[in-house]
């Protein structure tokens, strides 16, 4: 297919605590708070953005922190795990590193044969940490964490869906992925032309409730777009076809169009620019509340309503 999705631009997970959040991303996984913002449809909570050194895309994980929700429940129509991208020789460096902070996790190996820990946030959102031994973009090298262990990136997410077929049909005719590997009812596809941070497997699990959104679920995952032009041309394809396709939202850091999948799972298209440089210098990238334009002249009232938070600092 001409001019495809490209790989994973970042996703949007719901959590409890947002000061927890804050320090098992920055200190334990060691990713860089890139912006501190608010959820654009409800500022009384914050969106916390966290990825490599510039919030690459690819690197980016974000969350909505809401205190007083209560933990989800896995099933169909949802992201269930999330793997991410770390050198294959740093492994069993992650591996003491868990447990010195006395996180459970196992040592596996994927549907694919990577090698692979797994343990869960303090949410209960299911990570992996996958030994990739080619994946040659930077990491986060100034952060809590030697530079050999830095996390790469996104790797690949998994789809919870009833039945893959008409799931599978909407991303390869659509959206361009192309499909690689399968094992029993895990079945891996790749945005076409991309080497990292590129895989959805899609899971097939017909004997599952729908889940339940809460803390700990992925609200939804989002794939780059070069540009607006990119976008809309992609937008075009999935309205054309039937899907019922938002019209472009300005999100201050990218633009975005949302739809959901034949499975339920909710996805976005995302531009990688403008970045998150546009507000705030990259050298203080994470370090103070940024607002888009619609609710600056609030800011008193929203700052007085988020939960204080301790930065993570860094010589």
């Amino acid at each position: 297919m001409a001019d495809p999705v490209g790989g994973l631009h970042h996703i949007t997970i719901i959590a409890g605590d947002p000061q927890t959040n804050v320090d098992f991303y920055t200190t334990i996984l060691g990713l860089r708070l890139v912006k501190i913002t608010v959820n654009f449809d409800d500022p009384s909570t914050y969106h916390l953005y966290y990825g490599d050194g510039l919030g690459r895309p690819g690197t980016i994980l974000t969350f909505f922190p809401w205190p007083a929700m209560p933990r989800g429940t896995r099933g169909t129509g949802e992201i269930n795990s999330l793997a991410l991208s770390v050198p294959a020789t740093s492994l069993e460096q992650w591996s003491a590193h868990l447990g010195n902070h006395s996180l459970l996790y196992t040592q596996e190996e994927s549907a694919f044969g990577e090698p692979l820990l797994s343990f869960r946030d303090p949410d209960g959102l299911q990570l992996q940490l996958v030994g990739i031994g080619d994946d040659e973009r930077p990491g986060w090298s100034d952060g809590p964490l030697a530079a050999g262990m830095a996390i790469r990136g996104m790797h690949a997410v998994s789809l919870a869906v009833e039945g893959y077929e008409r799931t599978a049909g909407t991303m390869v005719t659509q959206l361009g992925f192309e499909p690689v590997a399968e094992r029993g009812n895990r079945f891996r596809y790749r945005a076409a032309g991309q080497e990292h941070g590129a895989f959805a497997d899609i899971v097939c699990t017909p004997d599952t409730h729908p889940h339940r959104m809460g803390s700990g679920t992925v609200h939804h995952v989002a794939w780059r777009c070069r540009d607006d032009a990119h976008e809309a041309a992609l937008r075009e394809r999935l309205a054309s076809a039937g899907v019922n396709i938002t019209p472009q939202i300005d999100r201050q850091y990218f633009h975005s169009v949302y739809f959901r999948e034949p499975g339920g799972v909710l996805f976005e298209l995302a531009t990688d620019p403008p970045g998150f440089a546009i507000d705030e210098p990259v050298e203080e990238l994470g370090q103070s509340l940024q607002l888009p334009p619609q609710y600056e002249a609030r800011r008193s009232e929203i700052e007085a309503v988020l939960p204080k938070l301790q930065l993570p600092r860094y010589s």
